[in-house]
């Protein structure tokens, strides 16, 4: 499945519509970090690479605009945790 993930600034949110749902990943900017705070997919579209799509837009943009990533969503922080490219992004 190709998924497109667009960034909608005004909802503090990067967003993937699948037929007809929106799957999010919600952020805070909070001086020089951006704090993810909860990742949902709809649960027909779990496991196809929807969140994994959400993360890695939010990260790259996170890694463009030179911020450090919080990731309070536990699904952000796994997917940290498993992506070492992305693990330099922590603030510490």
């Amino acid at each position: 499945m190709v998924v497109n993930v667009t960034e909608n600034e005004s909802q503090k949110q990067f967003e993937a519509e699948i037929d007809g749902t929106t799957a999010v990943a919600v952020y805070e900017i909070q001086g020089d970090a951006m704090v993810m705070t909860h990742t949902e997919v709809p649960q027909q579209f779990r496991g196809q690479g929807v969140g994994e799509a959400l993360a890695r837009a939010a990260l790259d943009a996170a890694r463009s605009r030179g911020l450090k990533v919080v990731p309070r969503c536990p699904f952000i922080a796994s997917f940290i945790d498993d992506n070492a490219e992305y693990q330099d992004l922590l603030r510490s």
